[in-house]
C-alpha cells in the first residue's frame, strides 16, 4: 500500500499578507515635501508657481520611493499612478478655483439691486448703469436658439439610432454633424448675417439672427449627446414592447426616450452652456444697444459676453476724484456681468439635475 508523499519542507506557502505603509504615510510625504520645497523656494528667490511644482514632483517621487522599499515595485507603482492622478486633478482645479475667485472678488462688489434692474441707456461717464437689457437679451436669444435646436437635434438623432442603422445618408449625417462640431463661432454669425442679408438687407441687425448663429452651435452637441443616450438604452426594452405589439414610434415615445431623458437634458444643458457665452456671433448679427428690447424680430438686441466685450474695450475714464488705482467704470461692470453669468449657468446645470432626477426612470 503506497503512501503519498508529503510535500518537501523547502517549499514555503505563499503568505496572506503583506507589509504596507501606515495610512498616514502620504501625509507625512506631503507635509515634508512641502517643507522642503518652501526652504528651496525661499533661498532661491522662487514665485508661488515654482514652489507647488516643486512641491509635487517631491511628493510624486517620494512616496513611491519610500513604497517600494516596503511594498515592493507592485506597492510603489500603485502609489505613482495615485499621485499622479491626484495632481493631475490638481492640475485641472487650481485654474477653476483661481477663476472663481477672482471673479467673485472683484465682481461681487458690483452686484445689487439697481445693477440688475437697469440699463445703460442715457449712462454717461461713472454713472452706475446695469444690465438688465443684456440678461433680458441673453435669456431670450439662447431660449429661442434653444427651441430650435432642441427638436432638431433630438429628432436627428432618433433617426440616426433607431431608423437609420448603417444606411448612407445616415453615414453621411453623421460626418456632417462632426464637421459641425468644429465650426468656429464666428463663421456661425457669418452664415447667419449672410442669410438675413440676403432676405432683409445689408442692414439687418437683431436678436433672432443671433439665435440661428447659436443655433449652428448647438445643434452638434445636442445631436451626438442625445445619439450617445439613445445607444445606452437596452435592445432588450424595445424587444419587449415590439413583443406587446407596442408601434416602433410609440416604443421611442414610451420607453426609449423617457429612459434616456436624464442624459438627453444634461446634454441640451451642455450645449447651452457652450453656446451662452458666445460672442462672436452675436457681435456680428445681433448687434449692440443700450436699451431693452424684447423683441427677438425687430432691432439689436445686447447680451451679456456682447456687454462685457464692449465693457472692457470702451471703460470710459476715470472719475478725478477716484482713489489712486482705481478702474475705469465699465471694468467693474464687466467684472459684475461676468460674475452674473456664470451664475446664470450654474443656475441652468442644477435645473438640469433636478428635471433630470424628476423625470427619470423609476427604479425598483
Amino acid at each position: 500500500m503506497s503512501t503519498v508523499d508529503a510535500p518537501p519542507s523547502s517549499r514555503a506557502s505563499l503568505p496572506l499578507t503583506a507589509p504596507r505603509l501606515p495610512t498616514w504615510a502620504p501625509g507625512l510625504v506631503a507635509v515634508v515635501a512641502f517643507g522642503a520645497a518652501g526652504l528651496l523656494a525661499l533661498l532661491l528667490g522662487w514665485g508661488i508657481p515654482a514652489f507647488v511644482a516643486l512641491t509635487a514632483v517631491l511628493f510624486i517621487v517620494g512616496l513611491p520611493l519610500w513604497s517600494a522599499s516596503i511594498e515592493g515595485r507592485r506597492g510603489a507603482v500603485d502609489r505613482l499612478m495615485t499621485s499622479l492622478v491626484w495632481t493631475a486633478f490638481g492640475v485641472a482645479v487650481i485654474p477653476l478655483v483661481w477663476l472663481i475667485y477672482t471673479v467673485l472678488s472683484k465682481g461681487l462688489g458690483e452686484i445689487n439691486g439697481a445693477f440688475l434692474t437697469y440699463d445703460m441707456r442715457n449712462v454717461v461717464g461713472d454713472a452706475q448703469g446695469g444690465i438688465y437689457h443684456a440678461i433680458i437679451g441673453t435669456l431670450l436669444v439662447t431660449l429661442a436658439a434653444a427651441i430650435i435646436s432642441v427638436p432638431v437635434g433630438l429628432f436627428c438623432a432618433i433617426y440616426l439610432v433607431e431608423y437609420g442603422k448603417g444606411t448612407r445618408l445616415a453615414r453621411w449625417i453623421t460626418f456632417l454633424v462632426d464637421v459641425m462640431t468644429g465650426i468656429p463661432s464666428i463663421v456661425a454669425g457669418l452664415f447667419a448675417l449672410a442669410l438675413f442679408v440676403l432676405i432683409f438687407g445689408p442692414q439687418i441687425r437683431f436678436g433672432f439672427g443671433g439665435s440661428v448663429a447659436l443655433s449652428l452651435l448647438m445643434i452638434p452637441i445636442v445631436v451626438r449627446s442625445t445619439e450617445e443616450m439613445l445607444r445606452l438604452v437596452p435592445d432588450d426594452l424595445r424587444e419587449a414592447s415590439y413583443a406587446l405589439g407596442v408601434p416602433k414610434w410609440r416604443t421611442i415615445v414610451k420607453v426609449v426616450v423617457p429612459t434616456s431623458l436624464g442624459g438627453i437634458i444634461t446634454g441640451v444643458m451642455l450645449a447651452i452652456a457652450r453656446v451662452i457665452g458666445e460672442t462672436a456671433p452675436l457681435l456680428v448679427i445681433a448687434g449692440k444697444t443700450d436699451s431693452v428690447n424684447f423683441n427677438l424680430f425687430g432691432e439689436r438686441m445686447t447680451t451679456l459676453p456682447v456687454y462685457i466685450y464692449y465693457s472692457f474695450t470702451q471703460p470710459g475714464t476715470v472719475a478725478f476724484d477716484a482713489p489712486p488705482g482705481a478702474e475705469a467704470p465699465g471694468i467693474a461692470r464687466a467684472w459684475g456681468a461676468a460674475l452674473v453669468l456664470i451664475a446664470i449657468v450654474m443656475a441652468l446645470n442644477l435645473l438640469a439635475r433636478l428635471v433630470g432626477r424628476i423625470f427619470a426612470v423609476k427604479k425598483g
